[in-house]
């Protein structure tokens, strides 16, 4: 059994923080709140990572930010909030000699997106960098293209009955999935003419399906729900089948799943929810080629008696074992996971 050691708590929000994303180019950690406003902090290599706020983006979102996500290379950040806009930032260029913090220069807004017709819940670019998403309580998915200069309206899905709360993009191909309150998951690729239809739909869940992450060989998905289940499902062609049930490790909601590179064949798979707990397994392939989770490492209370929002790994080569979490109390903490 390895443990979980809190090596930052970076406080400043003035209320709940609901999102955080790691850049997968640079040594940065954004966070979102419903105080309107984006934190990023810097932080330095191994062994033990020092954290340091290098900015506070009051966004200009005139309710909750909700959501926020890195472009693939990281140049990009964008924002999506109750107001139902999303808002994309990119770093100024300073002088050299003016960034002694090696963190560059302020955020600037560069597009403001808005089709949604209420709550913005997530926002994520695809892998390819070709694709922005956005899923909304209006029940809507909404694909973006993503041209050099500017972003067009690819498709807009209404194949769920209820508000969407979760997109995911796959690690490889250019493949989204979404998860919703009405307790299913849809999977949706493009006809290659930048025209997205949905080719499954998982339905084993009892309840609001709140979180979904592919595995990093992207031939597995990570549903977390209401139902106090996490399920696995496994690929085979354009179709997904649940393979492995988690129950009995959380007393209250699981609100998000992360699935992170970690060690051994399939990484390691994380929890976070509204019981304050956060489990950490490690998933690999029995001889037999059954999925199976070893709980390598939990932590009660890891905000206080707050509830878990988020949960993500650190995609950066040699930070595999690094976890950021969000929660109720306002603070991102981070995580070093020891074996």
């Amino acid at each position: 059994m390895g443990s979980i050691e809190q090596i930052a708590e970076l406080t400043g929000h003035i209320d709940r923080a609901w999102q955080l994303a790691w850049n997968p180019v640079e040594s940065l950690v954004a966070s979102c709140s419903t105080d309107k406003t984006v934190r990023i902090y810097a932080y330095t290599s191994s062994p033990i990572p020092k954290f340091t706020l290098t900015t506070s983006i009051s966004t200009g979102h005139t309710k909750t930010v909700r959501t926020l996500a890195w472009s693939p290379d990281g140049k990009v950040l964008g924002t999506g909030s109750f107001d139902s806009s999303i808002i994309l930032w990119e770093r100024q260029p300073v002088d050299e000699e003016e960034d002694s913090g090696g963190a560059g220069g302020e955020w600037e807004s560069i597009t403001r997106i808005e089709g949604p017709e209420s709550e913005c819940k997530c926002v994520a670019f695809s892998r390819s960098g070709e694709f922005l998403a956005t899923c909304s309580r209006d029940k809507t998915v909404w694909v973006f293209s993503i041209y050099p200069d500017d972003y067009e309206v690819s498709s807009v899905l209404m194949e769920h009955t209820q508000d969407v709360k979760c997109i995911a993009w796959h690690p490889k191909e250019d493949i989204l999935a979404s998860s919703s309150y009405d307790d299913t998951i849809k999977l949706y690729h493009d006809d290659h003419d930048d025209e997205w239809y949905p080719f499954a739909t998982l339905t084993d869940h009892a309840s609001t399906v709140w979180s979904i992450a592919f595995s990093p060989c992207g031939n597995y998905l990570a549903s977390s729900s209401d139902d106090l289940t996490i399920r696995i499902w496994e690929r085979s062609g354009d179709q997904w089948q649940a393979v492995k049930i988690i129950e009995g490790m959380h007393e209250r909601s699981i609100y998000s799943v992360a699935w992170g590179v970690g060690s051994g064949e399939l990484g390691w798979l994380a929890s976070g929810a509204g019981d304050g707990r956060i489990n950490i397994w490690h998933m690999s392939r029995t001889p037999d080629a059954a999925i199976q989770a070893r709980l390598i490492a939990t932590q009660e209370n890891s905000h206080g008696v707050s509830d878990v929002n988020a949960v993500a790994w650190c995609p950066r080569a040699g930070c595999a074992n690094l976890l950021g979490s969000t929660g109720d109390d306002g603070s991102l903490r981070v995580w070093q996971i020891n074996m």
